[in-house]
Parts: C-alpha cells; sequence; structure tokens
C-alpha cells in the first residue's frame, strides 16, 4: 500500500469479483472511491449481501481486488500506519489467557513489554475484566469475550480501525460504553475508524460520515456528513448525548430512505 497520503485511507476506482467454479463472474463492487481522514469514523450501511464484509477483507489486504487501488497513509511521525480489523466473532485463543489474548496483536508485531501488560490490565479494568485477566475464553460470556477482542484490536496502536457488527452481541449498557471508547479513541490518538453495523442509530451516534452501499455490483449511493448538535454546540458528542440531539430523528429517516431506495433499486435490476 502506497504511503504519503493526505488521508488515512484511500480507496480509489474499486472493483472486485467473484468467479464461480462455472466460469460465471459475479461482480460485487464496481468503480468506489472514498477516503478516511484522520481522527475520522465512517460508517458504512447497507442490505445484508451488499458486500460490507468483502469491502473490509479488501481494505485489510486479506483479498485482492480485481482492479482499482487501496493506499493506507502515513502515521505523523512519517513511519508507516496500520490497520487492525475485528470480525463479528471475538476469535480469542482458548489455550491463552484472557491477558495473553489481549496482547497478541503486539506480539505479533514485536517483543510485548511489561508497559504493554501494564496497558493492557489497565483496559481490561475498565470493562470489568480485571478479575479474569488470567482465566481461559471458556469461563467467559459472548459479551466479555467480545470486550477482551475489542481490547486485543486498540492495544495493538493502528492508524485504522476496521470494525465489521463489533457491538451486536452485547447489551445495551456495555455496547454504548464501548461505542463511546471507539469515539474517545479517534479524540485522545487520532485514530481513524471504520465501522460496518445493520444499526442505524449506532451509524448516526458513532460517526462523522456515513457511506449507504447499495445495488448489485455495489456503489456508493449516498454519503451523509453527520453534525450533532448536543448541549447547544456540535463538539464532544458521545453515544448517549448523541440519541438525544435534535438532529438524530431526520439523519435516521435519510439513511433508513437511503437503504430502501437502494433495496428497491437491487429488486428492480
Amino acid at each position: 500500500m502506497e504511503q504519503m497520503l493526505e488521508n488515512r485511507l484511500e480507496v480509489s476506482h474499486l472493483s472486485h469479483a467473484f468467479i464461480k467454479a462455472n466460469g460465471e463472474e459475479i461482480r460485487i463492487f464496481q468503480n468506489l472511491n472514498f477516503a478516511v481522514g484522520a481522527a475520522e469514523i465512517v460508517a458504512i450501511v447497507g442490505r445484508s449481501g451488499a458486500g460490507k464484509s468483502t469491502l473490509f477483507n479488501l481494505i485489510s489486504g486479506l483479498l485482492k481486488p480485481s482492479a482499482g487501488k487501496i493506499a493506507l497513509g502515513a502515521r505523523e511521525d512519517g513511519s508507516a500506519g496500520s490497520i487492525a480489523y475485528m470480525l463479528q466473532k471475538d476469535l480469542l485463543l482458548p489455550w491463552r489467557t484472557i491477558l495473553e489474548n489481549a496482547v497478541l496483536g503486539i506480539e505479533l508485531q514485536r517483543p510485548v513489554t511489561t508497559a504493554d501488560r501494564s496497558r493492557a490490565k489497565d483496559m481490561l479494568a475498565r470493562y470489568g475484566l480485571e478479575s479474569v485477566a488470567n482465566a481461559y475464553p471458556h469461563s467467559l460470556s459472548g459479551g466479555m469475550k467480545q470486550r477482551v477482542a475489542l481490547t486485543r484490536t486498540l492495544l495493538a496502536n493502528p492508524t485504522v480501525v476496521l470494525l465489521d457488527e463489533p457491538f451486536s452481541a452485547l447489551d445495551y449498557e456495555t455496547r454504548l460504553m464501548l461505542e463511546n471508547d471507539v469515539i474517545s479513541l479517534t479524540r485522545s490518538e487520532g485514530t481513524s475508524v471504520i465501522l460496518v453495523t445493520h444499526d442505524i442509530d449506532e451509524a448516526i451516534a458513532m460517526s462523522n460520515r456515513i457511506v449507504v452501499l447499495g445495488g448489485r455490483p455495489a456503489k456508493i449511493t449516498r454519503e451523509e456528513n453527520i453534525v450533532l448538535t448536543v448541549d447547544g454546540s456540535s463538539a464532544e458528542r458521545d453515544a448517549v448525548t448523541a440519541r438525544g440531539a435534535p438532529e438524530f430523528p431526520q439523519f435516521h429517516k435519510t439513511i433508513w430512505n437511503a437503504l430502501r431506495a437502494s433495496d428497491v433499486a437491487h429488486a428492480s435490476a
């Protein structure tokens, strides 16, 4: 991937297709173009089967695109940027303790230090997992495992985080807390986030911009900048206050109508 970009990530003229066993080509994307700036949260929404997870596989390098370019920008100090990918499933290693799972992303890049372990313990404590740091994944609930997975993702210090339906299995209170942690991460570390979600409320509350995918092959049918007034200003919103913003219902209606229009267009295609 290229460096020296103004944005943290740029997707240019991206097209992708799968070839079936009989030689038939199934086109997933056609000429996608979008960028993600520093400290920006971009939510991607679309109907099931619109290719959102395939897009993440392309961005993360797990798949090579049929055409087009995906370029990752450098850090502020000029060093190479990096991507961390949090899937819907926690994918914790059952033979490693919770603490050992939490530092796995760091371990894959370099030796884990005492400071890394201390930072991991602090983050686990924030999520109420301090008492199970030395336990194994089989003893945790699904929501607890997902919190460990988020800890592992953030500890790797990525410049771009890919979140694929990360909070769908969590209770509402925990979900809001982790949404806030991601929002805070962009402010404190300048990390950029791309969020795939089916939850329109979550997309509006967390993101600076929403990208709607529709059609087959998928294309961007709408981009919506999200500006919410919280306590009389548009700054320092969180997952709770965002949902109470006066603009929130209109944004929900706009995105919902864009998704419905995409479904109609796909059905008639």
